[in-house]
């Protein structure tokens, strides 16, 4: 593995020209009399944004917050079979003695930015909560990390370059956060590196959760026969029956045929800006996003090193891997903690 190098953000001018250029040729579908949400992202809200994009976004400013409250770093990671790949990474000690390694993995439509608000509470010291020291990564294909060039790059892949990246930072016991891909491949790490590296696992979405089986665990699986459930959790499975019949289209496109998408993804910003925006808005809890977050969001995306359809490939090659469903139903090794939130895509039941 190379060493550490750091790493500012700073996109060519050459690139923000010929954004701009896009932007001002952009045209527009019409929109059905009161359709909203239930259509997709709306043309007001689109308009909206390609405008300030155009006319008020300014993206060295944001360039500069970000290179000042991150510290980031690359290094290369060798991955078996794949050769090294140079990985970008958000990495902020915490000054509290003891404080706990802590691997932070995204998942699309994230990135590296996902950790921005939460790093500085992790970091400090609490004497109600411990700190931690943060490592938050740009998945390979994300960001401002190198993408793989050679196909069949799925779970097993990113888990070994996170758990690769841990061990050359030093940290040979770490914890792990996973949302969304982020989940699977931290289960992974939890799977194939603990517990003599990762000691425990927490996930915002934990998507693979089953009931309670009669053998297995035949307590729980009496109460949840005969329980019934809470108002929250009829309004969780609510939540995910929605999402099966009204978001997953994204899916099956980006796990089917990735390239295709691609194409469109890279060439217009405007089609990458209500691709992700849509799910922005429809996979939080009202949350309410500025117009600058949002393009500070897509930009990420739009400017990052492999270009925006490295990253939907993920879908492809986990649905396409020999050993996804094995995955799944194997038991961690660790102790894993779990955040319910209401908007979540798959709300189960506690039991």
């Amino acid at each position: 593995m190379s060493t550490e190098q750091p790493f500012e953000i700073f996109i060519p001018e050459s690139k923000l020209v010929a954004l701009q250029q896009k932007l001002a040729l952009a045209e527009f579908p019409d929109e059905l009399e009161g359709s909203k949400w239930d259509y997709g992202v709306p043309l007001g809200d689109v308009t909206r944004l390609v405008t300030r994009w155009k006319e008020g976004f300014d993206w060295r400013a944001e360039e500069a917050r970000l290179n000042e409250e991150l510290p980031q770093f690359t290094r290369d990671i060798d991955v078996d079979g794949f050769g090294a790949l140079n990985i970008h990474y958000v990495h902020r000690k915490s000054e509290v003695k003891g404080a706990i390694p802590l691997l932070f993995v995204h998942g699309w439509p994230g990135s590296f930015i996902e950790v921005r608000k939460v790093l500085p509470l992790l970091v400090l010291s609490s004497q109600d909560f411990p700190a931690f020291h943060v490592v938050a990564l740009s998945l390979p294909g994300f960001g401002f990390s190198e993408t793989t060039h050679k196909t069949g790059f799925a779970a097993d892949q990113y888990a070994e370059v996170c758990h690769k990246l841990m061990l050359a930072l030093g940290y040979n016991e770490y914890v792990t956060q996973g949302g969304d891909w982020g989940s699977l491949i931290t289960r992974v790490i939890s799977q194939k590196y603990g517990p003599n590296h990762s000691k425990a696992w927490h996930t915002n979405f934990p998507a693979d959760a089953l009931p309670p089986r009669l053998l297995s665990n035949p307590i729980a699986y009496i109460q949840h026969m005969f329980i019934p459930y809470t108002a929250a959790e009829k309004a969780g499975l609510e939540r995910s029956a929605w999402f099966q019949r009204e978001g997953r289209g994204y899916y099956s496109e980006q796990s089917t045929q990735p390239q295709t998408l691609g194409y469109s993804l890279t060439d217009s910003p405007v089609g990458l800006l209500a691709w992700i925006y849509e799910k922005l808005v429809n996979w939080t809890d009202s949350y309410p996003w500025t117009d600058d977050e949002v393009l500070t969001w897509i930009s990420i995306f739009y400017f990052s090193r492999a270009g925006p359809a490295a990253s939907v490939r993920i879908y492809y090659e986990v649905v396409h891997s020999d050993n996804v469903r094995q995955v799944v139903i194997q038991k961690s090794k660790i102790p894993m903690g779990v955040s319910l939130f209401p908007k979540e895509l798959r709300i189960v039941p506690r039991r």
